[in-house]
């Protein structure tokens, strides 16, 4: 099974909406977690990282798509994925900054 189905997997068993369960937030899991396709989950690890040059980089770099995200998907990103993950409690935003603005260039997205 590839990371991407794992990932989706894990969403679906977490209990997050089945729209929430798309390839997309998969892909943001699998960033957050610093796992390529050919890691072992229990290698995954807890990362802060922005959205443009972090989640998206690594999704780019790692999981190659026929169209690499671009960085004005970026808030498509943040929208559709990381605020649902942050109300569901998989993410925080901004942890090590906790006073920084959500939509800030500095934002950090941290999984716990």
């Amino acid at each position: 099974m590839s990371k991407i189905k794992d990932a989706q997997n894990i969403l679906f068993s977490l209990g997050m909406p089945t729209a929430k369960q798309n390839e997309l937030s998969a892909l943001t899991l699998l960033a957050l977690c610093s796992l390529k396709e050919s890691d072992e989950w229990c290698n995954a690890t807890r990362k802060s990282m922005g959205v443009t040059k972090g989640i998206m980089a690594f999704v780019n770099e790692n999981y190659k798509k026929e169209q690499p995200y671009a960085p004005n998907t970026r808030e498509t990103f943040r929208r559709q994925v990381l605020h649902q993950f942050e109300q569901a409690r998989l993410v925080d935003y901004n942890p090590d900054i906790p006073d920084l603005p959500v939509n800030s260039k500095g934002t950090l997205c941290n999984n716990k």
